[in-house]
């Protein structure tokens, strides 16, 4: 079927928008459960973004059980306990080995394809739908979708309109828009009647207005604890790898923590702990020994057996002293201020990068519009949405893609048994 003929036929009984992971696997289900089925990619190939996660090796779910699972979700995990539950990760490691890719689980059980191919990911995806009949059709961009008395008529930028029973949109978000992610799902959400709660970028660096940062541009830190607090609650405290940046902070830890930062960032106070294994006593025994050992160096010299070498400078400065400062001239109080700042370096966090840099976005359609045990609209009988389009974020790690792979199973099987009985 090209797109240049469709009429105003119902020309299938499921049609999924987006060729994404989310729309990939609703098309497939879909079709496996008995529907005639129409996927259309707006890019020139499926699966853009997929090309890209996990450094172009696919980090395609995690290994983990479902209470940590849920743990990985800062928004609305509820809404997902049916779709994670009825298709988890052993599901889709089962069907990628199915589809001739078979898995691997790697640290922190994340897992890949053992061929450490992303497109092997897609490619399985692919030959799933042409196997199970499922028409693709790429360069097909979508500009509205209405509702018109028991099917759907969705209409094409180019021209032309397609009848279906039943509508899957699993359009993604607005991160990374070069992979085709430009928030249409929201604007037909939004043309539906739907609520799309305020957009912004999740997983992504996080800029600081200092300039201290700058100076350790390109330096890593491991094994510190980053804490995120607001008034008297702990909002984020997890120990990892980070990295300062041009712009501010980035790294695992620093991504996972902007998916927890509230709107306003000056109500959050940020603090890195350099040394999570010892406690502030032992950092200050630490510090006489090594002062009362080193009486005749400078500060910055002693320093770099505590911290990276370039980072000692820096650090003594924000703690009001001179890297050349004699270790036989500093007073109580300023080793105590050094050992607090050892525990407690705090980060002036005032924004995010943009949106096009996040790695996920923050934000969608309002679940509370959305039944979870189905994906389907509860205003718009026969529309469903799958992916990154909803109002559901998670750690890195797999955590995402899962959500992609069990909310657009379970859309697409739903999707076709309410065509099929209507």
């Amino acid at each position: 079927m090209s797109t240049g003929s469709m009429s105003e036929k119902i020309a299938c009984d499921v049609l999924v928008i987006g060729g994404g992971a989310a729309g990939m696997m609703a098309a497939l289900q879909a079709a496996w459960a008995g529907a005639r089925v129409v996927l259309l990619e707006k890019n020139e190939k499926l699966g853009k973004k997929i090309y890209i996660t996990g450094k172009g090796r696919c980090n395609v779910t995690n290994a983990c059980d479902l209470e940590d699972f849920f743990r990985q979700v800062p928004r609305n995990p509820k809404f997902l306990n049916a779709a994670v539950r009825q298709f988890t990760y052993e599901d889709v490691t089962s069907l990628l080995e199915m589809l001739g890719t078979p898995t691997m689980v790697e640290r922190g059980n994340r897992v890949f394809p053992q061929s450490e191919k992303a497109s092997d990911v897609t490619r399985a995806f692919a030959r799933g739908m042409k196997d199970a009949g499922v028409d693709v059709e790429l360069n097909a961009e979508v500009s509205h979708i209405m509702k018109d008395g028991d099917a759907f008529a969705v209409q094409f930028a180019r021209g032309g309109v397609l009848r279906a029973r039943s509508v899957i949109v699993a359009t993604g978000g607005v991160s990374y828009p070069s992979t085709g992610s430009t928030g249409d799902g929201f604007r037909f959400a939004q043309e539906n009647g739907h609520t799309v709660t305020p957009l912004k970028g999740s997983l992504v660096g996080l800029t600081i207005g200092e300039k201290w940062p700058q100076l350790l541009q390109g330096l890593s830190l491991k094994n510190v604890r980053v804490q995120a607090r607001m008034g008297k609650k702990t909002i984020y405290n997890e120990q990892g790898e980070m990295l300062f940046t041009h712009f501010g902070v980035s790294g695992p830890l620093i991504i996972e923590l902007s998916s927890h930062m509230p709107e306003d960032y000056g109500a959050v106070s940020v603090t890195l702990d350099m040394k999570p294994a010892l406690t502030p006593e032992q950092i200050d025994a630490r510090l006489q020994r090594e002062f009362t050992e080193n009486s005749r160096r400078q500060l910055s010299t002693v320093l770099v057996g505590l911290m990276p070498s370039r980072m000692a400078p820096v650090f003594a400065q924000l703690c009001g002293l001179s890297p050349e400062t004699p270790i036989n001239q500093i007073t109580r109080e300023q080793r105590m201020t050094i050992g607090a700042m050892l525990k407690g370096l705090p980060l002036r966090v005032d924004g995010t990068r943009p949106i096009e840099e996040a790695i996920v976005t923050r934000g969608g359609v309002n679940v509370l519009e959305v039944a979870s045990s189905s994906m389907m609209s509860k205003l718009v009988p026969g529309l469903y949405f799958a992916g990154e389009v909803l109002d559901v974020d998670a750690h890195t790690g797999g955590f995402n893609l899962q959500i992609a792979f069990s909310t657009g199973a379970l859309a697409g099987r739903s999707a076709a048994a309410y065509a099929l009985e209507s």
